[in-house]
């Protein structure tokens, strides 16, 4: 049974990265490893996959996905059908279906309605039969609920659904579908909850049917009966559609995309990351227009961008990214540094607004000491560069009245002042003044980090993305001064003595974007993966690794 699932799973994702229906040989190549498969052999062997999965269907002779077609219709033609379901309680499980209620929107307009009771074979209990009204006696004599359940599905055909808290409904129907036909209902489904949701948003705060039928001022009361209920949520469905015209959705598609529950949504966009690679490499979001929105990077792309699309919150940020995403592009690389390094590149060049990381280099800040006062300045100097202007500007307060050339030498008169401010209880001055040291010391610990990076003179030798070859970073003069492929033989030595002169040559720098450079560095020198190798500026080390 698990390597049913597990073809199906590889089936849906193929039929995703293709962007649409695959011919049956080709999917019987992809999915079984064969080297040719006649089109005969290939549907038998893809016809158990395809009929045990509701996420699959056949067009003609190729596979596609369930409801594709039905989901491109426009609003103005689509039809539905609009369920509810009566239940002896709320666990699909253990409990049964007693009334079945439905009715079929065409056209933005209801045009014929079902309703059934079912024999649920078991005892319905007081309270289900008080809230709703059902007797007992009345299901004795109504049909079983495979009788009923067949009646329905012939009434609906292909048409989509909706439903009312969709979950519920669709849950108990899948599960007399299941024992019926062995697969579950594989039309789209609306959930008028998560629609409401969405196109309300400010004019309600309530989403029960009774309080929507109340607002749209259905001419239909719901009472907790099938068809009543099914009638409200219909007139409510009309309306919604109507709103989400007005919010420019066309299409079924679209409204399917608007109704989703979160997780749904996100799921429904798995597609867009089929085909990754397991490979270290970035990753850009872009929207529908073709704008980058987000940046990353990965040790193993397949894996990081699936966890985008399974549920977890991301930061706000993202998430608007990932609500707007229409089309994700990754670039492979040979490593997690190589990747880490293009991830800063293209932070700086393309600086998307769902990073976090600050990008621009115009923002960066260094400390300076000129005509005896500290003060906060854009050029590049060695004590810098700083991340916050208003934390250097904190610590540059801290070094006022102070005669010194190091401000790491204030600490101490800084914390004795302190001292004496708590002693003489003057706790306003004491508070801002440790604030002040406060910055002053976390600005001296990132100057003193990148003082140390910048003495630093290695090379790291990671795998490059051609096989059989490697990438060389060369570290000198307080930056990533080269990179290079290593070529097997002669061409690797070439190019490892063309990056250890370009290391030779390189001039001191404190410049933001290569101090950026050296942090990352720093954390692959200090934790690397058994792929990396650091070592010194030494050519028979750098062959060698």
């Amino acid at each position: 049974m698990q390597l049913a699932f597990d073809a199906a799973d590889r089936l849906v994702e193929l039929v995703q990265a293709r962007r649409g229906a695959v011919r049956a040989d080709e999917a019987a190549r992809v999915l079984f490893a064969l080297e040719r498969a006649p089109a005969d052999l290939a549907r038998s062997l893809l016809a158990d996959v395809v009929a045990g999965d509701a996420r699959l269907a056949w067009s003609g002779e190729r596979v596609a996905l369930a409801g594709e077609a039905a989901s491109s219709t426009l609003l103005e033609e689509a039809e539905l059908v609009v369920l509810d379901l009566e239940t002896t309680g709320l666990s699909a499980a253990r409990d049964r279906i007693c009334e079945i209620g439905a009715v079929r929107v065409a056209a933005l307009e209801i045009v014929d309605t079902f309703e059934t009771l079912v024999d649920p074979g078991v005892p319905v209990p007081p309270a289900v039969a008080a809230l709703t009204g059902i007797r007992p006696a009345e299901l004795r004599r109504a049909p079983r609920a495979e009788i009923a359940v067949r009646r329905l599905l012939a009434f609906a055909g292909e048409a989509p659904l909706a439903a009312h808290n969709a979950r519920f409904d669709v849950s108990f129907l899948d599960r007399e579908v299941e024992r019926l036909t062995g697969r579950r209902i594989a039309a789209p489904v609306v959930d008028t909850v998560w629609l409401a949701r969405r196109l309300l948003v400010g004019r309600s705060e309530r989403f029960s049917l009774a309080w929507l039928a109340h607002f749209f001022g259905t001419r239909t009361e719901p009472c907790h009966r099938a068809l009543p209920d099914a009638l409200a949520t219909a007139e409510i469905l009309i309306a919604l559609l109507g709103l989400a015209q007005e919010r420019g959705a066309r299409t079924l598609a679209d409204v399917l995309e608007l109704s989703a529950p979160r997780a749904r949504r996100l799921h429904a966009k798995r597609s867009l990351v089929a085909g990754a690679p397991p490979s270290p490499g970035v990753y850009l979001f872009r929207d529908r227009h073709g704008t980058v929105l987000y940046v990353g990077k990965a040790r193993d792309l397949r894996a990081r961008l699936r966890a985008y699309f399974a549920g977890a919150r991301q930061r706000p940020a993202v998430e608007a990214a990932l609500g707007a995403l229409a089309h994700v592009e990754w670039r492979e690389l040979g490593s997690e540094l190589e990747a880490a390094l293009e991830e800063l590149r293209l932070l700086r060049e393309l600086r998307p607004p769902a990073n976090v990381r600050g990008t621009a280099p115009e923002r960066a800040v260094y400390l300076e000491r000129s005509a005896g006062r500290w003060r906060v300045t854009s050029r590049p100097g060695p004590l810098g560069p700083l991340r916050s202007r208003r934390r250097a500007t904190l610590a540059v307060r801290a070094l006022d009245g102070l005669d010194t050339d190091d401000p790491a030498d204030a600490l101490d008169p800084l914390r004795a002042r302190l001292r004496r401010l708590a002693c003489d209880l003057r706790f306003e001055d004491a508070a801002r003044l440790r604030d002040r040291i406060a910055a002053l010391e976390e600005a001296l610990e990132r100057i003193a980090e990148l003082e140390r990076l910048r003495a630093s003179r290695l090379c790291l030798v990671a795998p490059a993305r051609r096989p059989g070859f490697r990438r060389a970073f060369f570290v000198a003069g307080g930056r990533v001064v080269a990179a290079r492929t290593l070529a097997p033989g002669r061409a690797g030595a070439l190019e490892a003595r063309a990056g250890l002169a370009a290391a030779a040559s390189a001039e001191l720098s404190y410049a933001p974007e290569h101090a950026d450079e050296l942090v990352v560095v720093a954390g692959f020198v200090r934790r690397p993966g058994p792929e990396l190798r650091v070592v010194g500026l030494d050519q028979e080390e750098i062959l060698a690794a």
